[in-house]
């Protein structure tokens, strides 16, 4: 089944009891990380996968740790990355943000349409049909999940799944391992405000949306990298340039390594808008911003999924 994916196949790891990250190198473009939980014969996902054939695979996986399908698949925020492939778990009652839901409906499959070269497959959009607004505590047999809204940050609701007793956090893309994180659509500064959320939750174990399993130092490698941001973002405006600009004068240091850095580009406009004072979580024109970008880094961003 994982055949054809160009070297970059899928890997179940075991992060506690029955806890277990599924993750898909190198976590680039729609190369995105799930989650399963496993207790008392009963199992739960966190988020699917961008194609239908890395979507089958992840079933596949998932019958394979679990032997019985998701009776729960949560969506952590409203990207197609983590949400197409909620139409290969038709057992499951999918679970996510109020805003997840309207932006899935409103987004559709648009996602398809930026990499067209890419084989989706016959993906369809399935919307959450159990939504919340601030919590809610989802109990997999003997496990106990807690899933908490943090947003604006990533997207305008962004939801972490939580295992208090196994201090394991899968925190979707609203923190990354190794990997550049995208808050156009979101919040720069609640980006911020959420990671010290979770930085008191005292987590051992973090499993991102994308990149590798890491541990609590994953925050604050986040908290360095938003916060160079909103330095360029200050320091450019105070200077007169736009942001295309402030990010080719730009210097990263380390973060410069993480995989998408040209997403400098749209976290910039952001932490702009942020600076002069517009509202945290106003809509953005990602059209425009997405066209920067690809301008920034020379050619469409290589997506792999």
């Amino acid at each position: 089944m994982t055949e054809g994916f160009q070297g970059r196949a899928p890997r179940l790891e075991e992060v506690a009891d029955g806890v277990f990250a599924y993750v898909q190198p190198d976590g680039g473009w729609c190369l995105n990380n799930a989650g399963l939980i496993v207790s008392g014969g009963r199992a739960a996902l966190v988020d699917t996968a961008a194609t239908e054939a890395r979507a089958r695979a992840l079933r596949e996986a998932v019958l394979g740790a679990a032997g019985t399908a998701p009776r729960t698949v949560v969506n952590t925020h409203s990207h197609g990355d983590h949400t197409f492939g909620n139409f290969v778990f038709p057992e499951a009652v999918v679970v996510g943000h109020e805003h997840t839901r309207t932006e899935m409906d409103a987004v559709g499959l648009h996602l398809t349409g930026l990499w067209p070269g890419v084989c989706w497959g016959d993906v369809e959009v399935v919307l959450p049909e159990v939504t919340f607004r601030d919590r809610l505590t989802l109990h997999i047999g003997g496990t106990t999940a807690e899933l908490l809204c943090l947003g604006p940050a990533h997207t305008a609701g962004d939801t972490v799944v939580w295992l208090p007793a196994e201090r394991v956090l899968f925190t979707g893309d609203l923190v990354m391992s190794g990997v550049t994180p995208f808050c156009p659509m979101g919040s720069v500064a609640g980006c911020l405000e959420a990671i010290a959320v979770l930085r008191a939750l005292g987590p051992r174990t973090v499993v991102t949306g994308h990149g590798p399993v890491a541990g609590p130092e994953v925050l604050d490698a986040a908290e360095g990298y938003l916060r160079l941001v909103q330095r360029i973002a200050r320091e450019g405006a105070a200077a007169g340039l736009e942001p295309l600009a402030a990010a080719r004068e730009a210097d990263l240091g380390g973060y410069g390594d993480w995989i998408d850095a040209e997403r400098l580009v749209p976290n910039l406009h952001r932490a702009y808008a942020e600076e002069r004072g517009q509202a945290v979580g106003n809509a953005a024109d990602m059209p425009a911003l997405f066209a920067e970008m690809v301008e920034f880094h020379g050619g469409l961003p290589a997506c792999h999924a």
